[in-house]
């Protein structure tokens, strides 16, 4: 997913859950860490584990992997 944080920058990140049913069960639980002001979701960019927290996302754009035109 692509997030566009509050500072107007942008990163794609990888978000996995295991226990999720389906596509948009995953999108449910992600909106629903974000949309309080403590959320913390942890993802990974690459290689590596990033922690998004709430207050510093503006929006998330979910879509399937590929160029974003």
């Amino acid at each position: 997913m692509r997030v566009r944080l509050t500072n107007g920058d942008h990163t794609d990140v990888h978000y996995e859950d295991r226990e999720a049913r389906d596509e948009a069960e995953v999108i449910d639980r992600v909106l629903s860490m974000l949309s309080t002001e403590s959320g913390v979701l942890r993802c990974t960019h690459g290689d590596r584990q990033v922690l998004l927290f709430a207050r510093g996302v503006a929006t998330v754009e979910i879509a399937p992997q590929g160029a974003v035109l």
